[in-house]
């Protein structure tokens, strides 16, 4: 999950919420969409391989 931040950086949640804190981890701060949408490829292809 991709959402927009006041500062007009995009930030990288993952799509389950942790149990302990119930909010979703924070993935990594970019600052351009495209390079948010890249990483999350990255991580979906390491989960699976």
């Amino acid at each position: 999950m991709i959402r927009k931040l006041k500062s007009g950086e995009y930030r990288l949640y993952s799509k389950k919420k942790d149990p302990k804190t119930s909010k979703r981890r924070n993935l990594g701060t970019f600052n351009t969409l495209e390079a948010a949408k890249k990483h999350e490829q990255e991580i979906q292809y390491f989960k699976k391989h």
